[in-house]
This record gives C-alpha cells, structure tokens and sequence, in this order.
C-alpha cells in the first residue's frame, strides 16, 4: 500500500517535469536492487548453472522467431563441432569433468599426438589471415565502433557478427616511435607481458619448435568477479614478408591437459596481428608502425553481453598497452637480455606473397566450381532432416545428464535440419 500510495502522490504532482523527477527517484532503488540481485546470482550461481551452455538462452529466443539468435545458439554447440559424434564427446568430456576427479586419465596415442601437432599453427592458417588483412575473406562488412587517440597512438576499432559464430572484431593502432621488429618481441614476450597486462594470471610454454619458431602456450586470465578466470591453449606462429610480420595465434585442442571446472576453458580463440612500417601522423615520417589485430573467441558468456562489456573496456583495455610498449622499449634499450618466448619470435618463415596470392586466386576458382556443381544438384545440398533428429535422439538416450540436458539437444537438432534445409 505504502508503493501504491506514493504512486498516487506523484502523480498529483503539478507539472510534468516534476512527475518525471519523482518516478526517477522512485525507480531507482528498484533498479539497484534488481542490478545487485543480478550480479550475486550470477557470482553465486550452482554448478550446474556454471556448466549450462549459454546456447540454451539463445534456444529459448530461437523459439519466438528470431533467426538470427537461432543460428547463434546453434554455434554455441556446434561452432567448431564437425559432427554429432563430436558432439557427443564433447558433452561425455563436460561430465567427466563435473565429477572433479583428482587423476583425470587420457588414451593419447601417437597418432592422435600428431594430428594435434601438426593443427598447431600451419600454411592454411596464413593463407586465412592473408585473406583477413587483405578484406578478401568474403565476411560480412565491418562496421565501425571506435576511432580514438592519444599523442603516442592512434586506434580504430571494428565489428561484425556472422550468423553462426561469435562476434568478430578488427583494429588498427598506430604507435609512434616504434619498429615493426620491437613490437613482434613485445606481443610475444609472455615474461614482459605479466608487468603491463594485468589480466595475465599465469603462462606457461607447454611446446616449441625451433626450427619454424613454433610455440604451444598455456595462458589463464583473470575474468571479472561474477565470472570464473578462463584458460587457453593457444598455438603461435610468425611469417615474414620484407619487414611485415604475420602473428598468427588461436586455440589449440591438446587433450593431454586435463580439464577443470575453474579456470574454464576457451576453445575456439583466434587472436592474430599483422605488424608494419606506417607513417608518422606526427611529420610523415616512416617512424611509426601498424598493428592489424583480428580477433574473436567464445568465452562462454551471452554474446550481446560479451559485446557490451567489450565496447565499455575496450579503450581502457587498449590505453594500457602503449606504457607497456614504452617500458618494453626501455627494457631492451638497457641491454636486458631476451626472454625464451622473445628469443622464439626471432625464428620467423618468410613468406612468398605472390605465390600465396596465386594458391588463394586456385582455392577460389575451385570453390566457384564446386558451387556450379551443387547448384546443379541441389537435392544433395541439404541435410537430412530425419537423420539430424535419429542423430539427436541417440545421442539424448545416451546420456544420463536429466531432461534439461536432452531438451537443449533437442533444440540443436531442430535448428541444425533447419539450417541444412536452407544451405
């Protein structure tokens, strides 16, 4: 009654102006409370609410028509999953990893050692960067999101959001006073890196290869408190082209590091930088260089939230780099001796640009063939729908994981034949 009567009380305020004034000041304790509620909820949520994919949340969407947020909570699931087999794995790999065993066991053959070996960091992963720098990867259009600068820096920043996928975002930053060389040492040197990057919890080197300068890292960053910190492995590997350096890095499978519930995993990363002599926006000057960053991961929470978050920190997160660069700089200026991981950014395979350009120019027209073909067979374009679903159901009759578990499957495999159907 106490609300109700307050309510009344505004509204015989005299002019709006005031009604607004008062129903602000009404609202916003509310708010406050609901913004606090939110927030402990999700710092204190169970463990089973930790381990739901968020892909239910875009199912639930999927559900009022909205295409979009269907495919997106498709690619929750089955982002980087070829199969429904896999999938099965992967769920049958998350309930394993709930019962927190202290020995977790992995048959690791030599065959699979090498697959995961050789799917560090290789010639196709170029070649797709390639394509990225040069706006040639055939994506969406990038939209704008951010231009700002300092006196030492100048940065823009990029989005885009495919169908199926996390969003994608592309910058470019300017630094003045700086070599392309100095900045492949100073991304790559994870030692330095924990001075500036405060995010930076731990990193280990788990493999390196000394004749292509090949690395394998594991790194565990620091979330926000109403998150759980994530882990990567990321394989990494540099190309150079007459002064352009390719720092290619993304997220690696290596099933020899057991699993854990905290930090969780990041599985599908890519983060990669294309560094360059640029002109000084000072005098003209060759004295400055460009970094090209792409960069995309799923980190386990909803996308559009992951996307606020990202555009508030991102100038924050951007600003600190720069006095990490110049302390790098002063760093190696006093004669210190280079790191394990600086000492393997200087192992870098060169790069025949025309070469490359002509095996993307084949890959292409093969694609285009290959489209003429199935567009002239259209009745193998699709998916069956009927086996998607079978798939689906012995998949949810194979798990004993209750009846959330089965419906979230459930819900995949009607978004999958739909999205087969339309392909």
């Amino acid at each position: 009654m106490a609300m109700v009567s307050a309510f009344l009380e505004i509204l015989q305020k005299p002019t709006i102006g005031d009604m607004v004034l008062e129903l602000m000041a009404l609202a916003t304790p509310i708010w406050a409370a609901i913004v606090v509620g939110v927030l402990l909820g999700w710092a204190w949520k169970p463990k089973w609410a930790d381990n739901l994919s968020v892909g239910l949340l875009d199912s639930a969407v999927a559900n009022d028509g909205e295409a979009k947020k269907s495919a997106a909570g498709l690619s929750q699931f089955v982002g980087s999953i070829p199969s429904l087999s896999s999938l099965k794995r992967h769920f049958l790999l998350e309930s394993s990893n709930s019962s927190e065993s202290s020995v977790p066991c992995f048959e690791y053959s030599s065959s699979k050692m090498e697959t995961e070996k050789t799917s560090a960091v290789n010639e196709d992963d170029l070649k797709h960067f390639h394509r990225l720098v040069e706006e040639k990867d055939g994506g969406p259009v990038w939209i704008q999101m951010m231009d700002r600068s300092t006196p030492n820096m100048s940065y823009q920043a990029w989005r885009r959001d495919l169908e199926i996928g996390p969003p994608q975002y592309r910058s470019r930053t300017i630094y003045e006073d700086a070599t392309p060389e100095m900045l492949k040492d100073f991304f790559w040197d994870d030692e330095f890196r924990a001075k500036w990057d405060d995010m930076l919890i731990q990193s280990e080197t788990l493999e390196e290869c000394p004749t292509t300068g090949t690395m394998v890292v594991q790194w565990v960053r620091k979330f926000p408190f109403f998150c759980s910190d994530r882990e990567y492995i990321i394989g990494r590997r540099i190309w150079q082209f007459e002064g352009n350096y390719y720092c290619i890095t993304k997220g690696v499978p290596r099933s020899s590091i057991p699993r854990r519930n905290k930090p969780r995993r990041v599985d599908l990363y890519y983060s990669s930088w294309c560094i360059r002599a640029a002109e000084s926006k000072r005098d003209g000057r060759s004295t400055a260089c460009e970094v090209l960053l792409f960069h995309y991961e799923d980190m386990g929470i909803p996308w559009e939230i992951a996307k606020l978050g990202i555009r508030q920190g991102m100038w924050g997160a951007v600003k600190k780099i720069d006095p990490g660069l110049r302390a790098y700089q002063k760093h190696r200026a006093s004669g210190a001796p280079l790191s394990r991981s600086a000492t393997m950014a200087q192992i870098n395979a060169k790069v025949d640009v025309d070469a490359l350009e002509g095996q993307e120019s084949v890959s292409t027209s093969a694609s285009e063939a290959k489209d003429v073909v199935s567009t002239e067979k259209p009745s193998r374009r699709g998916i069956s729908k009927g086996l998607v679903i079978g798939g689906a159901i012995a998949l949810a009759c194979s798990l004993d994981r209750g009846l959330l578990t089965k419906a979230v499957i459930f819900g995949v495999a009607r978004k999958f034949a739909r999205t087969g159907q339309r392909l």
